[in-house]
């Protein structure tokens, strides 16, 4: 396994270093091999013999010159540039010759060992065939003895072959096909190539001795390092100490110095303040006179704040003033907040009121929807049965539509239409109770159902409310019912653009990949079916993901969902056909390089008709642009486009898959490349 080589149980790989050992390994092989007596030959042998030397040799080559100067990097690349090591192998086979039973007479194990060697050669030659014939596929993994030799043919070695045949008319036949295999066998090519890589392996352990002794050497200056930092240390700490000395001499002799100054100065200090003394006499005079001074400064500062005073008491009125019209129009707001209080009052209780209708339509919701059920089972059943009575609700009052006409459950939600409103039914998509909100979406959604409600549904903000109730719902049934109300919409071309508008494909298609009810899958693929038949929207719908959310719709493999990806698909090549046809398109098809030609080539022959009815359709219509051709060719379309034209039921597919073959000279090239009589 480490090799990668094949392998083979029993044999073994020796490493041999003279010739003698290799001598001795002949010697071994040729003894177990076996031979057995057959009516053709005493020693027929009943296995191929093998004998596969690999040798390899270290290529010394030479070493670039460079000066002196870059001596130590000329040395440094040296050693790490690894070894040029050239491997050769020597394969010796003796292949067992075929043999036919009736001729051999062999039985019992000498039956099954002519088997396995007939078996072997079979490959063998084939895998000549393929190769003389320049073939795609060689058929290498069939036997052990091919996947062994497949160097030897078609591949890097120089290859010799022996053929031996025997001159007796009996076996003239064996002879025949031996010297034609001979034949075939000189028309394989090898391409020679000589196989030299480099040995890390040797350069490994040199760089690992070589690390070894950069250790060492590191280790030694490490020592030599530590010793050195020590004597260093033993250094610093004398000088420290004897620094330390000199700086405690240095600050004795400072502050001797600095208590003779400060005596000195104390001294010169009290000789001042005796002549301090002397002249605070004639200073008195002095500060008399300015006192004097201050005082007048005093009285013109009072006079001035005197002025100052009566100014603040003016302003003192003019804010009292201002007071008593602030406290006259709170008395006007105050009034005011009255009036205000008892609106909202009122408010409160016109809510309360509006609260309590909307629980009582909350109800009689829940009691049609419950009815529409149950009529819907009625009539499935077939059977009369009784719609369930109650309290007097709008489900009394539409019994009697009920029974008389076919259609109860649509009965059921008209009525609710035209007594609630679509307004307030949109709004009960809102509500917190998630059982109110999964029977308004089944409202809504039968709603929808009929063209001459969808108007006004979107009018009035329905398809914006399911959109939204699709992406924060997490509830299954509200994801079936809202993508079955949405799928009704998208029949009709205006609102399709709304929903592309509003990101309706990208909410579809995350709804389908956390959806598992092949219900709610069938109706996303139908709402998306629908916008594929839209020719403005091909681009932008392929660019939200829409063609790769029905292929992904497509693992459910229900066969109801099926057909729905199957009918949006064709209606998308349809659109495509038209546009290429139009010339407004041009390029492969968008469904072609998002991956969907395999999936409709392989439900092109579906055994449920509505799917293969679309995948048919959508092979016609994607073989009507000629640059469609070399794809639907390669993924073997060409067969299906045959069929449709020949079994089709429908006429008209039949005829557009008939001229799209005799028209395209892609097609009519591979009809007869293909020797297909059309």
């Amino acid at each position: 396994p480490k090799s990668g080589d094949v392998s083979l149980p029993g044999a073994t790989l020796v490493e041999i270093r003279d010739q003698q050992s290799f001598l001795e390994l002949l010697r071994l092989g040729e003894a177990h091999r076996h031979a057995a007596n057959t009516k053709l030959n005493t020693e027929s042998s009943r296995s191929h013999a093998l004998l596969m030397v690999h040798v390899k040799r270290t290529v010394k080559g030479r070493e670039p010159a460079h000066s002196s100067d870059n001596g130590n990097s000329t040395s440094m690349a040296r050693s790490l540039r690894p070894p040029l090591v050239r491997k050769g192998k020597l394969v010796v086979v003796d292949l067992a010759g075929s043999e036919r039973i009736d001729k051999s007479g062999s039985d019992g194990h000498t039956r099954e060992e002519a088997k396995s060697i007939n078996l072997s050669l079979s490959a063998l030659g084939k895998c000549i065939n393929a190769l003389a014939e320049n073939s795609a596929h060689v058929p290498v993994r069939d036997s052990k003895l091919t996947r062994l030799l497949r160097d030897s043919f078609g591949g890097t070695a120089r290859t010799s072959l022996v053929i031996t045949v025997g001159p007796s008319p009996r076996h003239r036949g064996e002879t025949a096909s031996t010297i034609m295999f001979g034949q075939r066998a000189m028309k394989v090519e090898n391409m020679l190539k000589l196989k030299e890589e480099f040995d890390y392996k040797s350069l490994a352990r040199r760089l690992d001795i070589q690390l070894d002794k950069l250790i060492m050497e590191h280790e030694r200056k490490q020592k030599a390092f530590e010793v050195e930092i020590e004597r260093i240390t033993a250094e610093a700490q004398n000088r420290i100490s004897e620094a330390e000395r000199n700086y405690a001499d240095a600050v004795e002799k400072e502050r001797l110095k600095y208590q003779k100054d400060y005596m000195e100065s104390i001294k010169k200090l009290e000789e001042k303040w005796m002549m301090n003394q002397q002249n605070q006499g004639n200073e008195r005079k002095e500060q008399m006179v300015h006192i004097a001074e201050e005082v007048a400064e005093v009285k013109k500062l009072l006079s001035k704040e005197t002025s100052l005073r009566k100014a603040a008491e003016e302003e003192v009125d003019n804010l009292k003033s201002q007071l008593a019209q602030l406290k006259m129009s709170e008395a006007s707001a105050n009034s005011e907040i009255l009036k205000l209080r008892k609106m909202v009052e009122d408010e409160v209780c016109q809510k309360e009121k509006l609260e309590g209708e909307i629980s009582m339509l909350q109800s009689q919701l829940l009691h049609l929807s419950f009815e529409a059920d149950e009529t819907r089972k009625r009539l499935d059943r077939g059977g009369p049965g009784k719609v369930p009575g109650g309290l007097d609700s709008p489900v009394s009052q539409v019994r009697s539509q009920l029974k008389d006409s076919g259609n109860g459950e649509k009965a059921s939600v008209a009525k609710l239409f035209e007594q609630v409103g679509l307004q307030k039914i949109l709004s009960l998509l809102e509500a917190e109770d998630a059982d109110v909100r999964i029977h308004a979406v089944k409202v809504v959604a039968n709603l929808a159902a009929e063209e001459t409600n969808q108007q006004k549904i979107v009018e009035a903000g329905g398809l914006k409310s399911l959109l939204m109730l699709l992406g924060s719902s997490e509830d299954e049934t509200i994801h079936r019912v809202a993508a079955g109300a949405i799928a009704n919409l998208a029949m009709n071309e205006k609102n399709q653009e709304l929903i592309m508008s509003q990101g309706g494909i990208s909410l579809l298609s995350t709804t389908a990949s956390h959806a598992k009810d092949p219900q709610t899958l069938r109706m996303v693929a139908g709402a998306i079916a629908n916008l594929c038949g839209n020719d403005k929207l091909q681009t932008k719908l392929r660019g939200e993901g829409g063609i790769k959310a029905l292929l992904e719709i497509v693992k459910c493999g229900h066969p109801d969902v099926l057909a729905q990806v199957a009918r949006g698909i064709a209606n998308f090549a349809k659109c495509e056909s038209r546009a290429s046809t139009q010339g407004s398109k041009t390029g492969r098809s968008l469904l072609i390089e998002d991956g969907a030609l395999p999936w409709i080539v392989q439900n092109a022959n579906s055994d449920a008709s509505p799917i293969r009815r679309h995948t048919e359709l959508a092979l016609c219509h994607l073989a009507q642009h000629e640059v469609n051709a070399k794809d639907m060719i390669s993924e073997g379309a060409l067969w299906e486009l045959v069929r449709i034209s020949q079994d089709c039921p429908r006429e008209d597919i039949r005829t557009l898959a008939h001229r799209t073959l005799a028209s395209s000279p892609d097609f009519i090239a591979g009809l007869k490349r293909l020797r297909i009589d059309y």
